[in-house]
């Protein structure tokens, strides 16, 4: 084994690995805690800095071959993950004091890493069991209301049954394959005997669960009202787009024919008409997203039928696009110490008349998140389904861009509540107020701001850089 080649290739996940070290030791010695946030800043910037520089030097490696490897495209994938995580992190300010929070977000970080490079299942599960198990605590770690703890046990039971789903569906591709390598999850798509068919299934009803695509929902909605407002960030953008980067290196440059292109697509197809729909009736914030997040699942798995260079494009690019805008949103929300009444959707009334940074930044992330030009959150559904019509599925690609409409309503419902409606603080001396959002998020937003600037303005430079 090449030492050189093996740190090199793992260099961004020894720079994780390095600063959630450094983090433990902070929490160890009881001192300088405040400066737990700066050393994971730097780690994560760190990190996506060497990825970043890998990716345009054309690194590629494989320090243990059939398990790890990197290429230009898995390097891009993770500086747009680890970019993400950083205005997650700037927001933490307000609700986090200690390491905790950073060391186990770090950790969630490696987990991502690790499946984005996998060439095995058995990398893939653990990459993908590090990305969960620290979440669990996160949902608790900012124990703000009595659902908390509620919450988090949903997410373990949804968790815990999508690993069940998943290690039972490598179990038969094992034996239908005899091998561990994803690339056998290829092989058994175009499979006509029963072990392959099922383990495709088993496996893709285990990501299914993992991003929430309806029925398998469940109790997700739970789990992002309870958990804080930077832990549902960081849950409805970074989680879901490991779970989405691994479905697209599972399937590769597989073509993807029926039955499973049938699966593909009505599992989906629903997913954007419920999640749109329920999203309508939601009083809290944080539900609404999360029903959307469910709505935009839907439209990530539908890049699945199309070929494989233009899934991984049209799913990075959206990913990019959605989890700034989502952390965008949640980094400009309103602070206040009353949880559960922060969340409610109706103590946005009147916010542009105290708060008009606020109100102008979250109305922008609404428009963007229902697919308004020139919004990067257009170009990004407009990849998507030219994708699909060009796989020759026009039916599908109709329906879901007509339920893609259904969206529409709630994103500016929360216009109009913030823009068109009287201030609730001046209705009553009673009523709920809000205070403006602390220093760190508002840096955490002009961040985001800045990047969806450029995704709207120089989207080909980005799309260039994805085939």
């Amino acid at each position: 084994m090449n030492s050189q080649l093996t740190f090199q290739s793992m260099l961004p996940e020894h720079v994780l690995l390095l600063g959630i070290v450094l983090l433990l030791g902070i929490e160890i010695i009881g001192k300088w805690s405040r400066a737990a946030l700066l050393v994971a800043v730097a780690t994560v910037a760190s990190a996506a800095g060497v990825a970043a520089s890998m990716y345009f030097s054309g690194f590629s490696g494989a320090p243990f071959p059939g398990q790890f490897s990197v290429v230009p495209s898995t390097l891009l994938a993770k500086v747009v993950v680890l970019a993400l995580a950083l205005p997650v992190l700037l927001m933490s300010r307000d609700d986090f004091d200690g390491g905790e929070f950073p060391a186990l977000l770090l950790s969630s970080l490696y987990g991502v890493c690790l499946m984005i490079s996998a060439d095995s299942f058995l990398i893939m599960f653990l990459g993908l069991e590090l990305m969960s198990l620290p979440v669990y605590a996160l949902i608790l770690l900012a124990y703000r209301r009595p659902e908390s703890a509620e919450a988090a046990l949903k997410y373990l039971v949804l968790g815990g049954t999508a690993t069940a789903m998943f290690l039972m569906g490598v179990s038969l591709l094992y034996g239908g394959m005899g091998t561990l390598a994803i690339s056998s999850f290829g092989a058994a798509l175009g499979a006509t005997d029963l072990m392959s068919r099922a383990a495709v299934v088993l496996v893709l009803l285990a990501f299914f669960l993992k991003a929430a695509i309806v029925p398998f929902h469940g109790w997700a909605p739970d789990a992002y009202e309870g958990a804080s407002v930077t832990v549902t960030a960081y849950m409805a953008t970074i989680v879901k787009a490991g779970v989405l980067l691994a479905i697209v290196r599972l399937f590769a440059a597989a073509p993807v024919v029926s039955p499973i292109a049938d699966v593909l697509a009505v599992f989906p197809l629903i997913s954007i008409v419920w999640g749109n729909l329920t999203a309508m009736r939601q009083p809290s914030f944080r539900r609404m997203i999360a029903y959307s997040s469910i709505a935009h699942a839907g439209y990530l798995f539908y890049a699945l039928l199309g070929d494989g260079d233009g899934r991984f494009q049209a799913v990075l690019f959206y990913i990019l696009a959605y989890g700034t805008l989502n952390v965008l949103a949640f980094a400009a929300l309103p602070a206040s110490d009353n949880d559960a009444e922060r969340d409610r959707l109706d103590n946005l009334k009147g916010l542009w008349h105290r708060n008009p940074f606020a109100a102008s930044v979250i109305g922008i992330a609404m428009l963007s998140l229902a697919g308004i030009p020139p919004f990067p959150g257009f170009i990004a559904k407009f990849l998507i389904f030219k994708n699909v019509l060009a796989a020759g599925y026009t039916t599908y690609a109709v329906i879901g861009l007509v339920g893609s409409y259904l969206g529409i309503y709630f994103y500016l419902r929360v216009i109009q509540l913030m823009f068109m409606s009287p201030d609730v603080a001046s209705e009553t001396a009673s009523a709920y107020r809000d205070r403006p959002a602390g220093v760190f998020a508002r840096g955490a937003s002009l961040l985001c701001l800045a990047a969806m600037v450029l995704l709207a303005v120089f989207p080909g430079w980005m799309l260039a850089r994805m085939r």
